[in-house]
């Protein structure tokens, strides 16, 4: 699934201002890519991404300014077309008389930035790749802890709000509980956050939704964090052999990208929170190089080799 995003949504998340067309930002935006229309103004229209935002710098702009008045006019009429969401105008430029003409037949909005055309390319490009990823949405509880954004799962009723709730309590932020959403941000990076009906919220057995924000206050709380660590809690069992010394290297594919999954069994006495944390620090301590398996596994062959030499 993926969202509807509209030229209004642009305009307030990216700071555009408006030159023309303040009563038609309700035009619906259906793709990331930015268009920059070089080839365009040279006439060539074999191939002209229309649904794309058409970008103008200084390059396209100067360019013309060096064209007769009924070639760029006639130009610009191409370029307006229905699919069109909306031009931007960057480094406070003017918008060509031309092109306000053309887009005011077909109620195209022109939009303009202070900033420099790969500036306000590139924050449109973030805005967008993230508005319009597709979607997935993950049954779990995923909060920051320690700057990880740690996802917790496992059956209903396992326990995962309650160690959410723990958490935030212990001092680290709530993203989102019950269900995740999670999309790709670039080849190695997954974004989750709340949907918006459950922002802020926490469903606890037998209390009911207390809301996080007003409870805890604002830094209890995070709209969206990277998915850094996957922590998969399971009832105990006696008969499931579980990792002791950290060798395993299991992970979860989601999208295009793998995720380090930990299996925590669940039983009577045990604090899912400190685990949680630990498991956090642990995961980071290995990020930066220092693996305390290996360590382990040192000494084990140091004693080893120590005791061959005594006899």
């Amino acid at each position: 699934m993926t969202e509807k995003v509209f030229v209004d949504d642009l305009v307030n998340n990216t700071h555009l201002s408006i030159y023309y067309g303040q009563d038609y930002l309700n035009r619906q935006i259906t793709t990331s890519d930015i268009s920059r229309p070089g080839l365009e103004l040279t006439g060539y229209f074999n191939y002209y991404p229309a649904r794309r935002i058409q970008l103008l710098g200084i390059t396209e702009t100067s360019y013309a300014k060096g064209m007769s008045t009924t070639n760029l006019y006639d130009v610009m009429q191409k370029m307006c077309q229905p699919e069109t969401p909306a031009f931007v105008i960057s480094t406070q430029l003017d918008p060509p008389a031309e092109l306000i003409r053309a887009a005011k037949e077909e109620h195209i909005p022109i939009l303009g930035s202070k900033l420099t055309t790969s500036r306000v390319l590139s924050n449109m490009t973030n805005y967008l790749e993230g508005r319009l990823a597709e979607r997935k949405s993950i049954h779990g509880v995923l909060v920051d802890v320690y700057g990880l954004g740690v996802l917790i799962t496992g059956d209903s009723g396992i326990g995962k709000s309650e160690t959410a709730l723990e958490l935030v309590k212990r001092g680290h932020r709530l993203i989102a509980d019950d269900r995740v959403e999670v999309y790709q941000q670039d080849e190695q990076t997954l974004i989750g956050q709340a949907p918006r009906i459950l922002r802020h919220l926490l469903e606890i057995r037998g209390i009911g939704i207390i809301d996080v924000m007003n409870l805890f206050g604002a830094g209890a709380v995070r709209s969206k964090t990277k998915v850094d660590l996957i922590v998969h809690l399971e009832n105990w069992s006696a008969d499931t052999p579980y990792d002791r010394l950290g060798n395993a290297n299991e992970t979860r594919r989601i999208f295009d990208v793998d995720v380090q999954k930990i299996n925590i069994p669940v039983k009577t006495g045990r604090n899912l929170a400190i685990i949680i944390e630990a498991a956090a620090m642990n995961f980071r301590a290995k990020s930066m190089g220092y693996d305390a398996t290996k360590v382990f596994d040192e000494n084990l062959n140091n004693l080893i080799k120590e005791n061959g030499l005594k006899k």
